[in-house]
């Protein structure tokens, strides 16, 4: 399946897919700013609120899943509009969730649901279809900076209505803001789904699951997509709590996560263009590694507000880089026909490492009263990771029926 003169334009699948993205990563980037005004204003452990961005996350992995199948099947534009809802719904809950348990299930399921029907798997399958191979890759790029620019952009927003109208106001006024993803997912209503059907395609989506699971290349991107999740989001959620224990100010979290999403825009963006030049397999081996290189190096410098920022700067860089040449991976082995569904799958491994990072951040912070452990475990993983993907192989996959089967 290639783009087509019934396809949307390039230009109005960026135009409303990124900024959908820039609303949805944005606000979910600046969750780890409300981690020490929740807990202390409830009475909560730092593990309650780690579980419940763990649980999110895992949420997300698995609804992920089936929000691509949906995406694929009906198309985007229902997947967003609902996911959008939920996130309104989500973010009240999080603000008035007076127990963990109704925390968990507001902050946790029902945002996590949200941002699987809002975030990469399901604008990805739009632009794998309407965008041609050529630029797919740097499609892609574009919009995972988009994503970044997000959190450029809100992270500081959200300090910003924290400290001007409390923390639960900013959580209403975020989930007012979540609504507007509504509108611009009309953008996104593709020809090919009008009738309310899926295009035909030459593989079911069981046959294609089977046979992206037992494609050895595959099982490796899981694999590494797995630690991207736990160093993100354990550095996303607990390194403001880890700066204030070490003295820094609150300023400091703020700018530094912003940085990183400034700095992400252009380590996306050129995440995704190198990848139309070079094997994407390095690319990937690269960022992982340099992740690793990166955290050693912030721990055993003198910590200062110039040394995070360094760090964030780096970090940024790297931070989502590595989802543009995942997926385009993906598009590039298997093709487009059940892009959103078999990018859901390699998200979901992507979000089990998210649940690890952020419980094991609270869990060993609550047991040793410091993150020395967490930091050594990203390090030792950005290692792995690396090393896991040089083996993958990029070229389309050879099916022996049918003939000429979903190009990629």
């Amino acid at each position: 399946m290639r783009a087509s003169s019934t396809s949307l334009s390039t230009l109005q699948v960026l135009a409303c897919g990124a900024t959908i993205v820039t609303l949805s990563m944005g606000i979910r980037h600046g969750f780890g700013l409300w981690l020490q005004p929740i807990t202390q204003d409830q009475g909560w452990t730092r593990e309650t609120f780690a579980l419940a961005i763990a649980i999110q996350n895992l949420v997300w992995g698995i609804s992920g899943i089936f929000a691509g199948i949906a995406a694929d099947r009906f198309g985007a534009f229902k997947v967003i509009v609902v996911g959008s809802l939920l996130y309104a719904l989500g973010l009240v809950g999080m603000a008035y969730a007076n127990t963990p348990l109704l925390f968990s299930l507001s902050t946790g399921v029902l945002i996590g649901m949200a941002q699987a029907g809002t975030t990469y798997a399901v604008i990805y399958g739009v632009i794998g279809r309407n965008v041609s191979a050529e630029k797919r890759s740097w499609a892609m790029g574009v919009a995972a900076a988009a994503g970044s620019f997000g959190q450029f952009l809100m992270v500081p927003t959200e300090g910003f209505l924290i400290s001007h109208f409390g923390w639960q106001q900013a959580l209403v006024l975020l989930g007012m803001a979540s609504l507007l993803m509504i509108p611009l997912s009309w953008g996104l209503r593709e020809p090919g789904f009008a009738s309310g059907g899926a295009p035909a395609r030459d593989q079911s989506i069981s046959q294609a699951l089977r046979e992206a699971l037992k494609y050895p290349s595959f099982q490796l991107l899981m694999a590494g997509y797995f630690v991207c999740g736990f160093q993100v989001v354990f550095i996303g959620v607990h390194m403001p709590s880890y700066l204030k224990d070490k003295g820094l100010s609150p300023q400091v979290a703020s700018y530094a996560l912003a940085l990183i999403g400034l700095f992400n825009v252009f380590g996306t963006y050129a995440a995704g263009a190198l990848g139309q030049k070079m094997a994407k397999k390095n690319i990937l081996a690269f960022i992982y590694l340099a992740r690793a290189i990166a955290i050693s190096v912030f721990l055993l410098v003198p910590l200062s507000p110039a040394s995070v920022y360094v760090f964030s700067a780096v970090m940024g860089l790297l931070w989502l880089s590595t989802v543009p040449p995942t997926n385009a991976t993906v598009a590039q082995i298997f093709g487009v026909a059940h892009l959103s569904m078999l990018g859901g799958f390699v998200f979901f491994s992507h979000q089990i490492g998210s649940f690890m990072g952020v419980w094991l951040g609270g869990f060993l912070y609550d047991k040793t009263g410091s993150y020395d452990i967490v930091w050594y475990i990203a390090i030792a993983l950005g290692i792995a990771a690396a090393l896991i993907n040089l083996p993958v192989k990029e070229a389309a996959i050879v099916r022996g029926m049918p003939r000429g089967a979903v190009t990629p």
